[in-house]
């Protein structure tokens, strides 16, 4: 009678209808998510849209479904914070490698460096138990003084999406949700959270929306995050046009939208417009301390009311609760989630890979040491000609990981630039003597606040350096910009485009002195140069994470040939960026302008008008006709490359298109060939002069050793978008196809028609 009994009970817990499918890791995840929800309460619902603590959102314990555990950032896994404070938690077992800024990683032109990349920086989020990375961020560099602009990749839409792809690829290989940011048009820091940003449609899609959509479509990004501006009256973190109509039906995206911290501003909006997970509401993100509980957010008891009122149906809590099941599954509960590894000499030695492809020669002039010596560009150095090299700068010695808003690391070992060079040059039978002198300083870096300097300080600095220099044979100055807020830093704009803290006197005072100068400058922005014709070199290096120094003293010593190409634009003057001619309203936007009030009644505080449309970067620099103090894709080299055998294949859907790049100077580098298009006149809309359509980077080629790189167009990439029918339309005729060094150096043209 027992076993009778016991038998029945077994075939009863192992039929279909009481069979655990939610917890098999080998059932098709749709079956998980769709059983998981028949064994949920309303409540247990509920709990899974929203954070239970400042990164995580809830599982559901009953039924062992596992929590979300979240995590800045795109370069690195963020310190510990408490459980419901900004406040580290003081873990001494936190510390990550800061892997180099996403502009040096774009820099880089190198699709197989950010598979790297990816895969090196979520092996670190997994073994810390992470299951969503907050990154990457894909918005566009519209201005050179976005604050945030060193988290993204560049202004051109299709290099950012061609680099964000392998990234998130690699990331969620090994388990981890990649969190692509910030979704969309958060291309300024000032206003962030009530500025409506009004731009075109076409612009909308050819410019902003477009590494967005190939994330979505070509990587499957598990969970994006809303932005948190405003477009056509909502804010992005629940619009509905935005993320239900684009997003989630036009694209077939199955993820998770995932709030930017505070970004939730409306219950209804937020249960109707497209968010799924809210995080951070009733704080600004980073400062204030919420006197709420997390149970009082929009998606919580709000939500849950209306549920259980009848005024919202269960298929909308339903079809949000089965997002976050999904993105749990493939998280948190996938079984071939890696455990990963922290602080491994594979990952520091990736992290000085990415470093030194991304960094960007852009002068090298010839600077001889006396009449009886021949002239030879500065770089890389010779070092049996200096005994006395100086290195003067603020940015020789700082922590360039510390500051900047969430993308803040605590890392557990920086190599400074000071630090890489004494090594470097130590080494060998010449050892010139490296001193230093700090030359400026900049106070620490703060979120939302600035130090007050002392001018006599900063002169004082100022004349050490000088007087140091006079005695040099070598002088190399090391600054630019840092994580100081209105600097790089979240949550503020740079102030102008000059280099801060007195860096052009010093600079400018520095090659009176002495002429044989370096000039190193870190940072995700450009900036003026008015010194540029008295210093025979300039290196611009981005953030390069904690192996900075090896990797510059690789780059300046010549033990690796500098291959970085500009993902963005540097302009001679401020005003030749195509949207300042358009004034105060293009940037950073009018304040206390007469506008609808949304569905939620709020009137946006500022309202910014993307007037130069698709011309952002290079595309408004060729079309106002406006050289370029160095322009997109620029980059020299310690080598030279010939350009050979341009040949251009048209097939019904798409352009074959090879060429020979040749090593034609006396060292090992690598060439990225760089591919653009130049589209038929269009009566309706104008086109851009040309647009990047395809880019291909040689291997490491050896002095006259040759490569042919084969890129692929596909014609549908060549479309405009045509407002009139709200579709992307093909224009028939003849096409230019165009490569080159960089936008402004094209080698080889081809006419093709389509």
């Amino acid at each position: 009678m027992r076993k009778t009994i016991v038998s029945a009970l077994l075939m009863l817990l192992t039929s279909g209808a009481y069979a655990q499918v939610y917890l098999d890791p080998q059932a098709p995840i749709e079956e998980r998510v769709k059983d998981a929800l028949s064994r949920m309460t309303v409540q247990e619902k509920i709990k899974i849209l929203h954070a239970q603590s400042k990164f995580t959102s809830a599982g559901v314990p009953r039924l062992g479904i596992r929590q979300l555990n979240m995590d800045d950032g795109p370069h690195g896994v963020r310190e510990e914070l408490e459980w419901n404070t900004w406040n580290p938690a003081r873990w001494t077992n936190d510390y990550c490698v800061a892997f180099p800024s996403l502009t040096c990683l774009a820099a880089t032109w190198n699709r197989d460096l950010s598979a790297l990349y990816g895969n090196s920086i979520s092996e670190e989020f997994a073994f810390r138990g992470k299951d969503i990375l907050l990154g990457p961020g894909v918005n566009i560099q519209r201005t050179p003084l976005n604050g945030r602009a060193f988290e993204y990749m560049g202004e051109d839409p299709y290099l950012a999406g061609e680099m964000a792809v392998p990234y998130i690829q690699a990331v969620q290989r090994n388990g981890v949700a990649c969190c692509l940011k910030h979704f969309v048009l958060n291309d300024q820091e000032i206003d962030r959270f009530s500025v409506n940003v009004n731009v075109s449609e076409r612009a909308l899609r050819e410019i902003y929306l477009y590494p967005f959509e190939q994330a979505v479509k070509r990587a499957n990004v598990w969970t994006i995050m809303g932005s948190y501006n405003l477009w056509k009256g909502d804010h992005c973190c629940h619009n509905d046009e935005l993320l239900n109509g684009i997003l989630k039906k036009e694209w077939q995206w199955d993820g998770a939208l995932v709030s930017d911290w505070g970004g939730t501003t409306n219950t209804m909006q937020a249960v109707y417009g497209g968010l799924d997970i809210e995080m951070g509401t009733f704080t600004d993100g980073k400062l204030k301390e919420s006197e709420f509980t997390y149970d009082d957010y929009y998606l919580a008891r709000p939500f849950e009311q209306l549920i259980n009122e009848g005024k919202v149906p269960m298929s909308v809590l339903d079809e949000k609760a089965g997002r976050v099941l999904r993105t749990i599954f493939r998280s948190a509960m996938n079984p071939k989630k890696v455990i990963g590894s922290m602080c491994s000499e594979a990952h520091y030695d990736a992290c000085r890979q990415i470093a030194e492809e991304g960094i960007v020669l852009l002068r090298n002039e010839k600077c001889g040491m006396s009449n009886a010596q021949s002239a030879a560009p500065l770089l890389p150095l010779d070092l049996t000609k200096y005994q006395r090299i100086l290195v003067v700068g603020e940015n020789a010695t700082r922590s360039l990981t510390q500051g900047g808003g969430s993308s803040e690391l605590k890392t557990l070992r920086d190599i400074s630039p000071l630090d890489g060079l004494r090594s470097q040059l130590s080494t060998g039978n010449s050892q010139p003597s490296v001193d230093y002198a700090q030359g400026y300083y900049s106070g620490r870096a703060m979120y939302d606040h600035v130090d007050k300097l002392d001018p006599a300080r900063q002169e004082a600095l100022k004349q050490e350096a000088l007087e140091k220099a006079r005695e040099a044979d070598l002088v190399i100055f090391i600054g630019g910009m840092n994580k100081n807020t209105r600097q790089d830093c979240e949550n503020s704009d740079r102030e102008g485009y000059d280099l801060s803290f007195g860096q052009n006197e010093l600079i400018a005072a520095l090659a009176a002195i002495q002429p044989r100068l370096v000039v190193v400058t870190f940072g995700g922005n450009p900036y003026a140069m008015p010194w540029l014709q008295q210093v025979p070199a300039v290196v611009h290096c981005w953030y390069l994470g904690s192996e900075s120094g090896r990797a510059l003293a690789n780059i300046l010593t010549g033990q690796v040939c500098p291959s970085g190409k500009l993902p963005v634009t540097f302009a001679k003057r401020y005003e030749d960026y195509p949207y300042v001619r358009f004034g105060e309203e293009a940037y950073p936007g009018l304040k206390g302008v007469d506008a609808p009030k949304n569905s939620a009644g709020e009137v946006p505080r500022r309202q910014v008008y993307y007037k130069e449309d698709v011309f952002v970067g290079y595309r408004g620099f060729d079309k106002n006709k406006t050289k370029a103090l160095f322009p997109f894709g620029f980059g020299l080299s310690y080598t030279t490359f010939g350009y050979d055998k341009l040949n251009v294949q048209a097939t019904d859907n798409r352009l074959e298109v090879e060429v020979t790049v040749r090593n034609t100077g006396s060292v090992a580098g690598k060439e990225t060939v760089q591919l653009y298009v130049s589209s038929p006149k269009n009566k309706q809309i104008e086109k851009p002069v040309k647009e990047l359509k395809s880019f291909a980077k040689s291997r490491l080629l050896q002095p006259g050793e040759s490569q042919t790189l084969k890129m692929v167009v596909p014609v549908a990439s060549l479309a405009s978008w045509n407002e009139a029918v709200h579709q992307w339309q093909n224009d028939s005729g003849t096409y230019l196809i165009q490569v080159g060094a960089s936008s402004a150096d094209i080698k080889l043209k081809q006419s093709v028609k389509l």
